[in-house]
């Protein structure tokens, strides 16, 4: 794996004439991600381009139901061939349970290869005060993001979601084998944004994340292509 594909950049845009143009500049990235604005406005067709482009797909849905819903979500997701895909932990372990066999089945039914499922553990928007006083979490963050972390692996999924401020602790408590993906990475020349825990790409890297979700210091770049060559040599 080269630096390049461990690098997830965001098709954070309302429609799909505005994603292929951001393709289009941005040749070099392996790895992309599809959120919800961009997938209920566009539909599969736009993973269904990336596919023709031979690219990875993050398919960042974060599934959030009742285990039939949440399993018949993931089994319809799973047909259309993406490396990951995420839904929030506080679903619950029958919830996840039912996730991972219903996308097993709907990959194995379309012909494709299972996608990756991870948990959200906790989203990086939010910090230690929303934690404590606004959701009346009784734990410090980063025990809670671990709990979370571990329900996602004792329930049989591939990986979690994490800020790059917990990861060295979930990579030494979850072991080398779980995929744990950092959104909430700046580099050092970029501005932080609405992301309240974060570390810079190497940071992250060297504590132990699988891949980054690095959007608006790429994307809303002067020259995205430069900024983007910019992150992979901080990375190496």
């Amino acid at each position: 794996m080269t630096v390049a594909d461990r690098i997830i950049v965001p098709l954070d845009v309302p429609t799909a004439p505005q994603a292929i143009a951001l393709l289009d500049q941005l040749p070099a990235v392996t790895f992309w991600k599809v959120g919800l604005e961009l997938f209920v406005s566009a539909g599969p067709t736009l993973l269904t381009e990336l596919k023709a482009r031979r690219k990875q797909i993050f398919l960042d849905l974060k599934f959030h139901d009742i285990p039939n819903t949440v399993a018949g979500a993931c089994r319809a997701a799973a047909q259309y061939g993406v490396e990951l895909l995420t839904l929030h932990a506080t679903a619950g372990r029958e919830a996840l349970q039912a996730a991972q066999t219903a996308a097993v089945e709907g990959a194995q039914a379309a012909g494709q290869a299972p996608p990756n499922l991870l948990a959200i553990t906790v989203l990086t928007s939010l910090n230690a005060r929303a934690i404590a006083f606004d959701l009346k979490i009784p734990i410090e963050l980063p025990e809670y993001a671990l709990h979370m972390a571990l329900l996602a692996q004792t329930s049989g999924l591939s990986g979690a979601v994490c800020s790059p401020q917990e990861v060295a602790q979930l990579r030494e408590t979850c072991g080398d084998e779980f995929l744990l993906v950092c959104p909430g990475v700046r580099p050092t020349w970029a501005a932080a944004g609405d992301q309240q825990r974060i570390l810079t790409p190497a940071q992250a890297i060297a504590a132990g994340a699988n891949y980054l979700v690095v959007g608006r210091p790429i994307t809303q770049a002067e020259n995205p292509a430069i900024a983007f060559d910019r992150i992979c040599e901080e990375i190496a």
